[in-house]
């Protein structure tokens, strides 16, 4: 049997990060990938803006990738591609990965893993859109995949359904490539992507952003012919009588992602309800010791640049496991905020300085983000703007505050009218 000090699952930007992380401090690394490829879904983002923290570049998708590929190739590390994990099993001294793949199947041995699974996109079942199922619905990323690897058109006249950042990148893709973009309807009252997609793959291509809308029906047998759009209310619903049709030959959706975690479920890990990922510490170890998470399967991130941060820190915790007890304290997300990573911070970690993610719970202006440790305001750092697509990153330093087990420490944005 095969053994190694930490294996990967997931061979995207988080994890090769956390391959190449954890090579460097010395442990034996293995990295499975189920497709034929490293780099995820970077090897079909030939757009730009990636980079531009990490690197301080303009990269496409691809370009980004590559320099993640190259160096892991370069490294020697080993990995397994067109591998698929069908069972993981704890056991005292670490962990059983049994996959399968043209080889037929192993059971390899590890001391930690880490869990750089990505996520999902929903379908038009998750949305509960009626009607058939003709051909011409497909997800943001299908479409994607379908125009920029395959070179094949999936539409010509078409609608966009939800203002995630992939579906607006692929309204102007397609507008680009010589279809006819209808109109971006999104059920929110607010827009769901970055600011800055919707300037450049919206207003500057004129393609018309309807808010408080949504898809209800389509229509077509063997394809799409049209879809039925209605208003909807402050609960997003649709209201009745608002209903019109448009026709079109396709449907985008770009409805959502959800983070592959059935691996983590699998083994009893804890899931936060908010990011639908893992609960983890300060050095991205789930509630299972020694399963780390990264990447978007940890929480959606916004910028590949924080994919490959989180997966480079889960990589050197993992290298540097020894299965140690650890004394944990809840780090929890107020009522004005979507979400907060990590939830937890070990007192007992030499590393108290941890990078926090968080997310707005709504469009809010001249807010301020309170640290409060047993009820008493302890940090601030003021905001003038903050919304809930685009994820902010504040480096905290737990050192300089007296926590200990039991401490109650809440984070959560006051805006001007909860400070009187």
């Amino acid at each position: 049997m095969r053994q190694f000090d930490v294996i990967v699952i997931g061979g995207g930007p988080a994890g090769l990060a956390a391959g190449l992380a954890a090579h460097k401090k010395g442990a034996s690394v293995l990295l499975i990938e189920r497709e034929a490829r490293l780099g995820g879904i970077l090897k079909q983002c030939i757009h730009d803006g990636f980079g531009l923290v990490r690197f301080e570049e303009k990269l496409s998708g691809p370009e980004y990738a590559e320099r993640f590929v190259d160096e892991f190739f370069g490294a020697k590390i080993a990995h397994l591609t067109l591998t698929f994990v069908t069972k993981i099993a704890q056991m005292d001294s670490g962990f059983f990965v049994s996959v399968v793949n043209r080889e037929g199947l192993a059971d390899i041995r590890a001391k930690a893993l880490i869990l750089a699974t990505g996520c999902r996109e929903r379908t038009a079942k998750q949305v509960q859109i009626h009607g058939t199922r003709p051909a011409g619905v497909f997800t943001a990323g299908t479409a994607q995949h379908y125009v920029n690897l395959l070179g094949q058109m999936p539409a010509r006249r078409c609608v966009v359904l939800g203002s995630g950042d992939i579906g607006l990148i692929m309204a102007r893709r397609l507008t680009l490539e010589g279809a006819e973009v209808l109109g971006v309807f999104e059920a929110k009252s607010t827009p769901s992507g970055l600011t800055r997609n919707l300037h450049q793959c919206l207003y500057d291509y004129d393609i018309p952003l309807y808010l408080s809308h949504t898809v209800t029906r389509v229509f077509g047998d063997g394809r799409v012919e049209g879809v039925e759009i209605a208003r909807v209310d402050e609960r997003m619903r649709p209201i009745a009588g608002t209903e019109y049709r448009v026709d079109c030959d396709a449907l985008i959706l770009s409805v959502g992602l959800i983070p592959e975690n059935e691996l983590a479920e699998g083994l009893g890990v804890q899931m936060d309800p908010r990011t639908r990922g893992p609960v983890c510490d300060g050095q991205y170890m789930t509630s299972v010791p020694g399963v780390f998470s990264c990447g978007n399967a940890l929480h959606v991130n916004d910028l590949v640049d924080y994919v490959s941060e989180s997966g480079e820190a889960a990589g050197e915790a993992a290298a540097a496991f020894s299965g140690r007890d650890r004394t944990l304290i809840p780090l929890r997300a107020g009522e004005n905020m979507l979400y907060l990573v990590p939830q937890t911070l070990d007192l007992q970690s030499e590393a108290q300085t941890a990078v926090l993610f968080f997310r707005s719970g709504g469009d809010l202006q001249n807010s301020r983000l309170c640290m409060k440790i047993d009820g008493k305001i302890v940090f601030e750092k003021k905001y003038a703007f903050l919304r809930p697509p685009e994820m902010e990153r504040l480096v905290m330093d737990f050192s300089q505050y007296a926590l200990s087990q039991g401490s109650e420490v809440v984070f959560d944005i006051e805006t001007p009218e909860e400070r009187g």
